[in-house]
């Protein structure tokens, strides 16, 4: 079964000449660089090395360069060191042993460097290992305190069915928290961040009953993030007798009283001391058996919207189906400028294939958004955008003096003529996929830029009055 759960991708700057490439997971064969030469040509490279889950694409060590990290099958992540020529060393994540799924970084303690936390997949590891993993105490949620390249661990679970692992700030004290998707029924588990301790909390009435994947963005731009995370229930229009046998057991195993959980996507609007689901209101709560979900502006009017790639493979469950798979179309929704969502068929964004890992950037310098799909037993595919409206500007945060090269953790605001829009940078959402460390602001081409608003991880804060639309900006801090 968990063979069908597939891996990540990530995108980023890994030979620092301005074009973004990607990286492919792969948990059946070797891993793979998508060296991006320019007009969505790419020059494939394969690493060696596969059996791997989630990945994301960081600079770890802060020389500039941009390294990758794996988390693996049933072994502790590889992290491969960009050596800055065009090649990379595989090697170790000092103290770093325990076999994660889901993986995240950012900057938890504030002191200029990237602290990694990683979830393990309990299920999966079971199977692998038998008696032994019940016995090996390796289960759960941990944090890896980055201490000059030596990372110390801390334990905040001893168990987890983690299949997304999101670092955000939940509850708007400038301070990255925790929060961990769990799979099986078992509830999501999150933890906000007091000053290098950690505290467990419950901010949520709803959760997802099966969590696939996290993302956040601001919606309505006003200032304050949504959160998504996906789940599995048939979209409109789905032929329901394919989803008979998982529906039949869903029914058969009723929530006990007091649950949180619902069986479908969730959207969190923060309602002044915790989060209430919206997703039925929004029209976005039944995507399929979806994995990857993540917003973007991709018709830059402005607003975020959303893609979801779903689907499904399994001997057992769906042993009445052709070649026991589940096949949907894949999901695409706009943005109507209130923060509800409309189906975007005329995207042409309603792949067959089964998606997995997914992640979203500017890959052929036009200004507007791409997307990469890592698919289970199909090739990965690119949608380049073809939307043709609005406007952009692009961002590259650069840290000189700090070990957070790329500012992970640092938000953005544009200001226009007409009102401001908000931006985070973040190492990886969506399903065990990684996020490009450039920043993308859509916007009407009637608005014009009056300014670009950086706070930096530490809290400073820069202003740039010179932008000018459909612009890539290098902004430098020593």
């Amino acid at each position: 079964m968990f063979e069908a759960n597939g891996a990540g991708v990530a995108i980023n700057d890994l030979d620092n000449d301005g074009d973004l490439d990607i990286v492919l997971a792969n948990h059946a064969g070797p891993n793979s660089i998508l060296w991006n030469e320019g007009n969505l040509q790419f020059r494939s490279e394969v690493m060696g090395v596969g059996d791997s889950r989630a990945v994301n694409i960081l600079d770890i060590d802060g020389d500039g360069w941009q390294d990758i990290i794996f988390s693996r099958r049933v072994s502790a992540p590889n992290y491969w060191r960009n050596m800055g020529n065009g090649s990379f060393e595989l090697t170790t994540l000092t103290t770093i042993s325990k076999p994660l799924y889901a993986i995240n970084w950012a900057d938890l303690d504030g002191d200029g460097d990237l602290d990694l936390v990683g979830a393990t997949y309990d299920a999966g590891l079971l199977t692998e290992f038998g008696n032994d993993f019940l016995q090996s105490g390796d289960a759960g949620v941990y944090v890896y305190w980055n201490d000059a390249g030596r990372f110390v661990e801390e334990r905040l679970s001893d168990a987890a069915q983690a299949l997304a692992l999101l670092i955000t700030d939940l509850n708007g004290d400038q301070k990255p928290d925790v929060l961990v998707g769990n799979d099986f029924a078992v509830p999501d588990m999150a933890w906000l961040n007091r000053g290098g301790a950690w505290e467990r909390t419950d901010l949520f009435e709803n959760t997802s009953h099966s969590t696939m994947s996290f993302d956040t963005g601001d919606l309505n731009n006003d200032g304050s993030n949504e959160l998504f995370a996906t789940d599995m229930k048939p979209y409109s229009g789905e032929a329901l007798e394919a989803w008979q046998p998982i529906m039949e057991a869903m029914m058969s195993d009723p929530h006990p009283e007091g649950d949180p959980q619902v069986m479908e996507n969730v959207l969190q609007e923060w309602q002044g001391d915790r989060f209430a689901n919206a997703a039925q209101n929004k029209g976005i709560d039944a995507t399929g058996w979806s994995w990857s979900g993540k917003f973007a502006d991709f018709d830059q009017d402005g607003f975020l919207d959303l893609y979801v790639v779903n689907g499904m493979m399994e001997q057992t469950t769906f042993a009445h189906l052709e070649n026991h798979e589940l096949v949907e179309a894949n999901q695409a929704f706009r943005n109507d400028g209130t923060g509800s969502f409309t189906p975007a068929p005329a995207w042409n964004l309603s792949s067959l294939e089964s998606g997995r890992g997914m992640s979203i950037a500017d890959l052929d310098a036009d200004g507007d958004l791409d997307i990469v799909v890592n698919n289970l037993l199909s090739p990965a595919q690119v949608f380049e955008n073809g939307l043709c409206s609005g406007s952009s500007l692009q961002v590259d945060l650069h840290w000189k003096a700090s070990k957070n090269a790329r500012a992970i953790g640092a938000s953005l605001v544009l200001h226009t003529n007409k009102r401001s829009y908000y931006r985070d940078v973040t190492a990886g959402s969506g399903y065990l996929s990684g996020n490009p460390s450039r920043v993308h602001f859509g916007f009407p081409k009637d608005e014009a830029i009056s300014f670009l608003e950086v706070i930096w991880p530490d809290g400073e804060r820069s202003k740039l009055y010179t932008a000018r639309a459909q612009e890539l900006i290098r902004l430098v801090r020593n």
